[in-house]
Formats: C-alpha cells, structure tokens, sequence
C-alpha cells in the first residue's frame, strides 16, 4: 500500500468494536485492521450475520461502543428494517459505521436520519477501517494528532542521540513546528548535554508518579531549548534502577501527543518490552547505523521485525552514520541498502571536527556551524517526515537564479 507522508491517524481509545459482515474481503480488512498499531487498546470481534445478526445478539445483551455492518447490494429495505429494529435495543452512545457496495446517496440519507455515523463504500484497506473508527472519536475542529518519532540505534555507539536532538532542533527551527525531545535513556541519557541544560526535573518525575500526571505536570517539566523546542530530560543519575515495565510511557505519550505536533523519542539501544512497544506504536521509526556488519545484521532484524508488525506502515527509515570513519574498512551504501532491503534516507559523512566541538559545546549543528551539509541532511530528513517537499527543494531552488545568471553571461561572452 501507498503511505502518504501527512496521513496521521489518531489512535483508537480503549473501546469495544464488534463487527458484522458476511463478505470475505470485508471480514478480512477487518480482522487486519485489528492488528495495526492505533487499534492497540481497542478490542474487535469479527462475526457473520449482517444487521440480523447484530439484532439477535444485542436482542438480549449489551452493545459495544462500535458497531460495524456491512449491507449487500441487493438488500437495502431488508437492512433498513433490521438497521430500526436494532436502534430500539442500542445503548446510548453506542456508534454505528455500516459497510456497503454502492454509492447511494439516498442510502446514505436514509442511514444518516437514523443515526448511523458514517457510510463507507466497498472496497475498503485496513487503514481506510482504522481511519473510519478513529474518526468516530476525533472532536470536529480539534488540533490534529501529534506525530511521534522515535529514533532508536542499531547498537550502541552510533549516534542515534545525536540524530535525534538535531532531527527535533530541524523540525522546530526549519520546519517552525512545536517539537518537544523525550530522552528515554533514563540512567544514561545525554539530552540534557546536548542541549546544554540541567533542568531540575524531567521524564523522571513523570513515569514514577504517573498517578498525579496530567498535562499540565507535563508542561511544568520540560524545559525550554527554545521558543519552539522543549526538552524532558533525562536525569542521568544511578540513584536507583530503572526497571521499566511494557506500558511506562503510554499515559506520558498520550499526553504528549494531545498537547504537541511532534515529538521526538530518542530511544536507547536495549531491547526490552517496552522499547519494542514504543516502536511499533510510533508513526515514524529511524533506525540509525554504521557502515558495518554488526550495524549491518541488526539493522536489518530490527526492519523485518518492523515491516512485519507495521504492515500499514511505511518501512522504518535508515540513516547510515558516520561514513568514511579514517582507517576502516566499510560495507559501501548501496550493499548496506541491499542486504537490508530498502533504500537509505539519509547518509552522515564523519565529521569529527563538527561533530566533536557541537557535543562539547552543547549546541546543534546548525547553531554551531549554520549552512554546514550535515544540518541541510537533518532538515531535508525532516522534511521528508512530515511530506514537506518544498524544503527539500530549497536549496536547488536557490541556486538556481545564479545559475541562469552564469548561463547568460557564458552565452553573451
């Protein structure tokens, strides 16, 4: 399937959906559409029987938050008539999508007067199901859904922290979006190094004591790097372990997603329940290695793990970092791409200088050394993200008023 660049879905709450079809293909997307990561919390049943089997099991029990029914071709008075017989035992509440196989505008009026949600036309994605539930749940007029990335390393060492401060300093200053940075290295994070800050609370103090977080906790712990940017820091400090269980982070990430259009996971190489649960549930995924085969074998498992568990997602990105280190010997670009299986997004030539002095200095890139080709890389990484192909072109653009202007010069001479 196509991933459109801006398609972001909001993630289904904690509901009950039970589905009523009778065509194979239908019955299908449906039990797909269970599967994808913004139905985590939701739980769907998929069962034959159309409205008359949704009348019979409701006849006598109570009726889940969604209904879904398909309607055939042929069979639009019958369902009508069943479609009014359901409404009388429906709990308040409860919503209704229905399925159908023609585009009839006067079904769809029909449906609408009795209180049926949305009409949806055949055939239908996985996705087009996950949108069409999660609508039923979106306030008209909210602010949109905050996009998630997470960055994670393929081992240790490669400079995925660094990505991750620079990708969220580019989304906040090139792109003016509010970007907050949540540091998950909660022992050893570097953050708050990077950043040049030593806030007196941060993500600690969120996932300890997630009883009395609400969003405006949230906002009394994240520092500013900027007008733009926010950090929540990691605290750095072996004053206890960190013994995380799988759902830590969902209340600070919902939060986090509410209140921010884009937030930036800087995940620390392990592997646990919980890192793997906020990978697959992040919208996009960047997955930085080295030009070597440990770099090399992980990368590729933790792709296929992704591609695997995400299949409405776009395939996690891959930034190939720290290219033509001195004295070593490198997997080239295009046989790292191969063996993984996609193509690279980004590739990081080693810059020791740069790098070394803005790590030092607690600066980004672009504040250290503005117009450098490095922080041009974060951007247009940045912007891919987010579908902003206008950045990407930017600079070509630029150049090309000079470039007409030596054309024309050349040709007079």
């Amino acid at each position: 399937m196509s991933h459109s660049e801006d398609d972001m879905i909001a993630p289904v709450p904690r509901v009950t959906i039970q589905a009523f079809c009778d065509s194979p293909d239908i019955a299908t997307a449906l039990e797909s559409a269970a599967t994808d990561r913004r139905m985590q919390k939701a739980h769907l049943r998929v069962q034959a029987g159309g409205a008359a089997g949704a009348v019979a099991a409701f006849a006598q029990a109570p009726t889940p938050n969604v209904i879904i029914l398909e309607v055939g071709q042929n069979e639009q008075a019958q369902f009508l008539r069943h479609l009014d017989e359901l409404s009388e035992v429906c709990d308040t509440g409860t919503r209704v999508l229905v399925v159908g196989h023609v585009n009839d505008v006067l079904l769809y009026r029909d449906l609408i007067r009795r209180g049926v949600s949305d009409y949806l036309i055949a055939p239908l994605s996985p996705v087009d199901m996950v949108r069409a539930v999660s609508g039923l749940f979106t306030t008209p007029g909210s602010d949109p859904v905050g996009r998630i990335v997470a960055v994670i390393g393929a081992k240790g060492g490669v400079g995925a922290s660094t990505v991750a401060h620079n990708l969220a300093w580019s989304f906040s200053r090139d792109l003016d979006m509010a970007t907050v940075v949540a540091d998950l290295d909660i022992a050893f994070g570097t953050a708050g190094l990077d950043f040049n800050q030593d806030p007196p609370q941060g993500i600690a103090e969120a996932i300890f004591a997630p009883d009395r977080l609400d969003a405006n906790v949230v906002d009394r712990l994240m520092s500013k790097c900027s007008d733009k940017l926010s950090l929540l820091a990691a605290p750095a400090v072996l004053d206890r372990t960190c013994d995380l269980t799988e759902t830590t982070f969902d209340q600070l990430l919902d939060l986090l997603r509410a209140n921010m259009p884009c937030i930036v996971l800087d995940v620390p190489h392990l592997w646990s329940a919980w890192t793997k649960r906020i990978l697959l549930a992040a919208d996009d995924i960047i997955v930085v290695a080295e030009p070597e085969l440990a770099s090399l074998r992980n990368a590729k498992n933790l792709a296929d793990l992704l591609r695997q568990q995400r299949p409405n997602d776009r395939p996690p990105r891959l930034m190939l970092n720290r290219i033509g280190l001195p004295k070593r010997p490198e997997i080239s670009s295009a046989d790292f791409a191969k063996a993984v299986g996609h193509d690279l997004d980004a590739q990081m030539p080693f810059d020791a200088q740069l790098f070394g002095s803005a790590a030092n200095n607690g600066q980004m890139l672009a504040e250290l050394q503005p117009g450098c080709r490095p922080a041009e890389i974060f951007t247009e990484l940045a912007a891919t993200l987010i579908g902003r192909t206008e950045l990407k072109n930017k600079r070509a653009g630029l150049l090309d008023p000079l470039l007409s202007k030596f054309l024309k010069r050349k040709s007079a001479s």
